[in-house]
């Protein structure tokens, strides 16, 4: 087995404890607990840490498997990136601002942007919305009615989650062209579902966070060097200085609670005791885990549906695309990124598209794709009509999230389980997150959080400052 190198941490106490899964939520139990003095092992079974937020090599490009960007009002991500020390490599932007191209509009008048100005909430957005050219007067009026109402509801309320976001704004005036050029343009990327399949407590919960809580917060950030330098890397040599073990390649295939209350965990040759365990897996694979009688009903995990996210990657051999990304309306596209210095790309440029809630396209042949998604790209950026395509290519995520359906918060469990010294980590836990990178940061401080009330063991101040930021 590998072993991670280990260097001057906090001085452990004796007591260990075992984190299975090395995704953004694992990564932050482990680091957060071995920040407070615990003895840590951290076990994953790909050749890597990251989860789903990772990057692959093909040719001489690195490649994301997908394009992931937080906002602002991530508090809790960019603790994250701070503690690993990767602030400066994914930086936000100074102010929102997104360039919307609607391509049933003439060319030359396609382009609207939304944006903020240095003002209070809601009048940060209000000349943004006065000039946006994709709403009618009527339908940008509605808007801020309906804006208001969100800003109205209170997320503690669970009948919000029984209710579907695409009714609500139905009831509160929204047409279908101010859901899709407004409401879906944000909920899309950030929920991973249309607002008719959404629950209206997410959805709310995303608006009111993003759009309606803070001037800035909606400001987006993205990685400019590849996931894996984050995720891996700098996750890896933060974990290590923190004195973690951590064992990559290494699959769980058992965790049995000892007559002495401890825990033992099985891998491949070896057997790890252990005084807590916290499960930091998808939930199908937690529900396999889980021991009996650690949840009251662990079929409600199966129950947590999941759903896909597409990426169809494009390199041209010359530059086709001047802004750092966009989003389009009229159009299969969804969001663009241009990834070609991250990716390490030395002439030409590479777009990445990224199409949330993709149940009707993720198992489309890539030559099919390929058909769909070149024409749509000569439609939206006319330099790409004369360059050639060097290489296209997809990558499929099936499970990307957890799908964010009406009723799906009843059925998101807590950190604690019922088993003393078990407990549970993923963005699909109930942070009251969707399935964000924010989400399973905040999953992970939650774990941590309850194991070391367990063993008696002070909370690390500088790991909950996130809290009092948010």
């Amino acid at each position: 087995m590998t072993h991670g190198t280990r260097s001057q941490g906090p001085v452990a106490d004796g007591r260990h404890t075992v984190v299975v899964g090395g995704g953004l939520a694992g990564i932050t139990t482990a680091l957060a607990l071995a920040d407070a003095g615990v003895r840590v092992t951290l076990l994953e079974g790909r050749p890597r840490l990251g989860g789903l937020a990772f990057s692959f090599q093909r040719g001489e490009l690195t490649v994301d498997n997908g394009q992931h960007v937080y906002l602002r009002c991530c508090t809790a991500y960019r603790w994250f990136l701070d503690r690993i020390e990767g602030a400066a490599l994914a930086p936000l932007q100074d102010r929102l601002d997104v360039p919307v191209l609607d391509v049933a509009r003439p060319e030359g008048r396609r382009l609207g942007r939304l944006r903020r100005d240095a003002l209070p909430v809601p009048l940060h957005l209000g000349r943004s919305l006065a000039t946006y050219p994709h709403l009618s007067l009527a339908d940008r009026a509605k808007v801020g009615r309906a804006a208001l109402a969100l800003k109205g509801l209170d997320l503690a309320d669970p009948a919000l989650d029984a209710q579907d976001f695409g009714s609500w704004l139905t009831a509160h005036g929204q047409s279908a062209r101010a859901v899709e050029a407004l409401w879906d343009l944000v909920g899309v990327a950030t929920l991973n579902a249309v607002a008719g399949d959404a629950s209206l407590g997410l959805a709310a919960m995303v608006f009111k966070t993003g759009l309606l809580s803070d001037p800035g917060a909606a400001d987006i950030g993205w990685a400019h060097v590849p996931l894996g330098e984050l995720h891996d890397r700098l996750a890896r040599k933060a974990l290590d200085s923190a004195g973690v073990r951590t064992e990559i390649r290494t699959r769980v295939t058992s965790v049995v609670e000892n007559t002495d209350g401890g825990w033992s965990v099985q891998v491949p040759g070896e057997t790890l005791e252990a005084d807590a365990v916290v499960f930091a897996v998808p939930q199908r694979e937690a529900h396999d885990l889980l021991p009996e009688g650690a949840l009251d009903a662990p079929e409600r995990l199966l129950e947590i549906g999941t759903a896909p996210i597409l990426n169809v990657h494009v390199v041209y051999d010359r530059k086709v695309l001047a802004q750092p990304f966009f989003t389009t309306l009229g159009s299969p596209v969804q969001w663009v990124f241009d990834r070609t210095e991250a990716s390490g790309l030395r002439e030409g440029q590479y777009l990445a598209l990224s199409q949330s809630a993709a149940q009707d396209e993720i198992d489309e042949p890539v030559a099919v794709l390929r058909e769909r998604y070149l024409p749509e790209l000569e439609r939206l950026l006319p330099l790409t009509r004369g360059a050639e395509v060097k290489d296209f290519f997809v990558t499929r995520e099936r499970t990307a999230t957890f799908a964010p359906t009406p009723g799906v918060g009843r059925l998101r469990p807590g950190a604690r389980t019922k088993a003393s010294g078990l407990y549970l980590a993923g963005a699909w836990t109930a942070t009251g997150w969707p399935a964000t990178m924010e989400s399973a940061v905040r999953s992970g401080v939650g774990a941590a959080d309850a194991v070391l009330g367990a063993l008696g063991r002070p909370r690390p101040r500088h790991l909950f400052e996130f809290e009092e930021a948010a």
